[in-house]
């Protein structure tokens, strides 16, 4: 899933400290130890319609905008936002939220950052 963002960090000395912008990919990754009926770990539609609604809150946004961030939202904080807020809405999704196991941001393709429990 895809979205585009601005952002600056404000603790980063040089020039991603200035407003700059991205086309942020995310990644889910689920993991489990069974398989349900049909043969799968989870319903990648269920995950999509979560990841969509939590990546929404964040497309075609100043990221520093939103408190959580603190003034610096890296790839690295946006990943564990991803992961956090889309494990608080699995469960009423029907899905085991001990499944998703980690959350990639992309900012460009050769650079991502990786949020994960493990």
């Amino acid at each position: 899933m895809e979205f585009a963002a601005a952002h600056f960090l404000s603790h980063y000395h040089g020039k991603c400290e200035n407003l700059h912008g991205h086309n942020y990919k995310v990644r889910l990754w689920v993991k489990g130890n069974e398989l349900g009926e049909g043969g799968m770990l989870a319903d990648f539609s269920l995950l999509k319609k979560a990841m969509r609604s939590v990546v929404d809150t964040m497309d075609h946004t100043n990221l520093n905008d939103m408190a959580i961030f603190k003034n610096d939202p890296s790839a690295e904080r946006i990943a564990q936002f991803i992961f956090e807020r889309i494990r608080e809405k699995m469960p009423e999704l029907g899905l085991e939220s001990s499944l998703l196991q980690a959350a990639d941001v992309f900012e460009t393709p050769t650079s991502m950052a990786r949020y994960s429990v493990e």
